[in-house]
């Protein structure tokens, strides 16, 4: 489900007659103050940008498409992982200040860029790249648009991993081997998908100990995540898929052992 993107706020725009912002900036492991002006429909973004502009330009963060496409600028606001620049002050701000730190989870590059390698290397291991076969098909799969599989996949196709689950994921935060919330729901979404040849594997990887079955149902990957997708629900699909073919497994070495 999308969520109504606004538009970007122009940084050019008049700002309000006597009010600023004060805002604290994790950094080198302590906090900076800063104090900027507020300005109408100011986001979170426009913030981070104009103190690096006009008063540190040294200050790291991350940003890209500024108009929620990308997730890049995805950051720790007031204790809660937001992309920024759909973020408006207005709705955050307390008591006309902000706190800023990096996403949680993830190794710091400097300020609020983090490192997201650790996040895409949980997606590869849960096997998130569709798997063709070795050979191409006879002919085209049919999936009906209506379908339980089609629909499993809808829900949570729309991910860009930004991250914002995975920072808000506590059982990452206890384990750091956890995929987590984004690669389980990628793993979910290619287990519904007909075509992929990569399913038994898949499957495997996504129910050790640092697998589906770590999750402990918080739903704060769900509560967090900026596109309203649910995270916990495919991770709770994959627990009964991993189930399933682990009994299928069982009972094809009990034939076995019985014929």
């Amino acid at each position: 489900m999308s969520v109504p993107v606004p538009a970007p706020a122009d940084p050019t725009v008049e700002a309000v007659p006597g009010a600023t912002l004060r805002v604290r900036i994790r950094r080198d492991g302590g906090f900076q103050a800063f104090t900027v002006a507020r300005r109408p429909a100011q986001t979170i973004l426009d913030v981070v940008t104009e103190i690096q502009r006009e008063q540190d330009p040294t200050l790291a963060y991350r940003f890209a498409c500024r108009v929620g496409m990308c997730g890049s600028c995805a950051m720790t606001v007031n204790g809660r992982p937001r992309w920024t620049c759909r973020t408006r002050v207005a709705a955050v701000a307390e008591d006309d200040g902000l706190t800023l730190e990096p996403l949680r989870n993830l190794p710091v590059v400097k300020d609020l860029a983090v490192d997201m390698e650790p996040f895409f290397e949980k997606w590869t291991a849960a096997h998130g790249a569709f798997e063709p076969g070795d050979a191409p098909p006879a002919d085209f799969a049919v999936v009906a648009p209506d379908s339980p599989a089609r629909r499993a996949v809808d829900a949570g196709i729309e991910c860009i991993n930004c991250g914002v689950c995975y920072a808000a994921c506590d059982v990452v935060t206890w384990n750091p081997d956890y995929l987590g919330p984004a690669a389980l729901n990628r793993a979910w979404t290619l287990v519904n998908d007909v075509r992929d040849r990569g399913q038994a594997a898949r499957l495997e990887a996504v129910s050790g100990d640092a697998g589906c079955q770590s999750c402990h149902t918080h739903m704060s990957c769900t509560e967090h995540c900026p596109k309203a997708l649910a995270p916990t629900f495919a991770i709770a699909g994959l627990k009964r898929a991993t189930a399933r073919s682990a009994l299928k497994r069982l009972s094809a070495r009990h034939f076995r052992r019985s014929a």
